[in-house]
């Protein structure tokens, strides 16, 4: 694996509007989901992160957040955005200009594994980028919502993939593409979808089925099962 030196940035200044309330200072397994995320960089030793940044929400003292985290020097907090684009693109112009390579992770994914970062990071400094995906398994309709609405087509399932992250790219190239972004930054739903934009080609990888992201209590629940399977110990 290359050594290039590489900065994760963990947008965490979202509102968890669908969770009800702020889901990653929920307890999962015993810690805070946030706790895990951030460990789950930290605690890697064969790779070089150099730096992980991340986007607090305005307002907010990162003092008050500092007891979630690991005691690591390398752990910056910046003021996130009024969106999640906003709040990577302010973090990653945090970054050290001397750093080149990006790893943008949501912070409600506290399940990534060590073999898939180091997975994105490989394939990305072969092809430029890499996002971690899976597949779509159920039947996927376009309509105009909200429901009831009129079904306008039934898309095509074996090229649909959810994304994931850590998506992993050029530091100059996503700044480039938040610099010539023609959409409003609300509807930049992840990081890919920029360099699309600008366009990038995009190089999909396999993701994790363990790598869910914590939308509501029910992904909760979800992700203490999975723990408790990767580790008996766990189990509540």
């Amino acid at each position: 694996m290359s050594t290039a030196r590489i900065a994760v940035v963990i947008p965490a200044a979202g509102l968890s509007s669908r969770f009800g309330r702020n889901k990653l200072l929920e307890p999962l397994a015993g810690e805070p989901v946030f706790t895990r995320t951030i460990r789950a960089f930290t605690e890697l030793r064969d790779l070089a992160i150099a730096q992980i940044v991340i986007a607090r929400a305005p307002g907010v003292d990162p003092r008050s957040l500092a007891p979630l985290v690991p005691d690591d020097s390398r752990i910056l907090w910046t003021p996130g955005g009024p969106t999640r684009a906003d709040s990577v693109r302010r973090a990653a112009e945090a970054v050290a200009a001397d750093i080149d390579w990006l790893a943008v992770h949501d912070a409600a994914r506290p399940l990534v594994s060590a073999d898939l970062i180091a997975c994105c990071i490989t394939h990305a400094h072969t092809h430029g980028n890499a996002i971690p995906a899976m597949p779509v398994k159920l039947t996927v309709k376009e309509a105009h919502g909200p429901l009831p609405a009129v079904v306008k087509r039934t898309l095509t399932r074996g090229d649909l993939w959810e994304m994931q992250t850590p998506q992993v790219m050029r530091r100059t190239n996503l700044l480039a593409a938040f610099a010539k972004c023609p959409l409003p930054m609300e509807q930049i739903t992840d990081d890919a979808q920029l360099l699309e934009l600008a366009g990038e080609t995009v190089w999909l990888i396999p993701g994790e089925e363990r790598n869910l992201k914590i939308t509501t209590p029910t992904d909760l629940h979800l992700a203490e099962a999975i723990l408790a399977k990767l580790d008996p110990r766990l189990s509540c």
